[in-house]
């Protein structure tokens, strides 16, 4: 177990470099990688299975002690990251499945790897994990009704399939961890570090699906959805930090707000533009994980070396959280 623990320690702590490699592999030897898209669904569905694992009664108790931060930081999240996509799909004028992908990418919720990058930054963790459980609970309805609004210009978008995908892959693996985590606390209690590791591995899996089937889109619109991704992501970081300044928050929260809306769930982004708009659109969440997989430790370094008071009321333990899940 011991040995378990360390193998995924540093899965976790590597996982940026693992998924770069994995994709580069993809990406000049496709062929291995392809039998596996049919996989994604089920590998997401693991991976949220875990996340439901790490989960205590305790992270939801920030939204009933002080909802004001929480439901402001989703908003952001919900509203910022989709119209930031918007904008940033009509300034580059990307290919219409590019675009959906994009706005898909703004509309999911925001992964568990943004409550380490808060903790490693200094910034409110409870907070941080409570508008992750939140933003992920309203995603089924959230989503499709988001990309209703501004993808259906670009590809048909069918809410109540998308409505089905997000509870199959997401509130049924998540609940189901919340059970089996209530029925036998201690075996999981003895096996959440080796979490990591079987979230690493179910993520790279899918972007080497996904990279293998889009070799030759890569190939042709590698640099411009990077330089969109990119953009998304700053974008996301700045007016969440903004956000937090308006709102007249203390550093600490204006710190969790800014990582939680720029980093999304693009682990639920490949699954979704996959099953729903084709391989193409699911390349912007596929270069989100990894690029916030970059980006959030940099501006956590960085803000890690500029202490904030912390406010006591809010010094309670929250669960375990998994670094991986993106």
């Amino acid at each position: 177990m011991k040995l378990l623990e360390t193998i995924s320690n540093l899965a976790g702590k590597y996982f940026a470099v693992w998924v770069i490699l994995v994709a580069a592999v993809a990406y000049f030897v496709p062929a291995p990688f392809l039998p596996l898209g049919g996989y994604i669904t089920i590998l997401l569905g693991v991976v949220m299975f875990g996340m439901g694992l790490t989960l205590k009664p305790v992270d939801f108790q920030l939204v009933l002690k002080k909802p004001l931060p929480v439901i402001t930081g989703v908003l952001a999240q919900f509203i910022i990251m989709p119209l930031g996509a918007l904008l940033i799909a009509y300034m580059l004028n990307l290919p219409s499945e590019l675009a959906a992908g994009l706005v898909l990418l703004g509309s999911v919720p925001g992964g568990t790897a943004s409550n380490v990058m808060v903790y490693l930054a200094k910034g409110n963790l409870a907070l941080s994990v409570a508008m992750t459980s939140l933003s992920t609970l309203l995603a089924p309805i959230a989503t499709p009704l988001i990309l209703l609004a501004l993808a259906g210009q670009w590809l048909p978008v069918d809410p109540i399939a998308m409505f089905l995908s997000i509870v199959q892959v997401i509130i049924v693996p998540i609940t189901l961890g919340l059970v089996i985590r209530k029925l036998f606390p201690s075996k999981v209690e003895k096996s959440l570090n080796v979490i990591p590791l079987i979230s690493v591995l179910a993520i790279i899996i899918i972007v080497s699906a996904v990279v293998s089937a889009n070799v030759e889109n890569i190939a042709t619109s590698g640099a411009i959805i990077f330089t969109a991704v990119i953009l998304h992501n700053l974008f996301g970081l700045g007016l969440g930090y903004g956000t937090g300044v308006l709102m007249k928050l203390d550093e600490s929260k204006r710190r969790a707000i800014s990582i939680e809306v720029g980093m999304q769930n693009s682990g639920l982004g490949v699954a979704l533009a996959t099953a729903h708009f084709g391989p193409l659109a699911a390349l912007p969440s596929v270069i989100a994980a990894v690029w916030h997989n970059i980006s959030g430790p940099i501006l956590a370094t960085f803000w890690s070396k500029k202490p904030v008071k912390k406010e006591k009321e809010e010094e309670f333990v929250t669960g375990e959280v998994n670094p991986t899940v993106r």
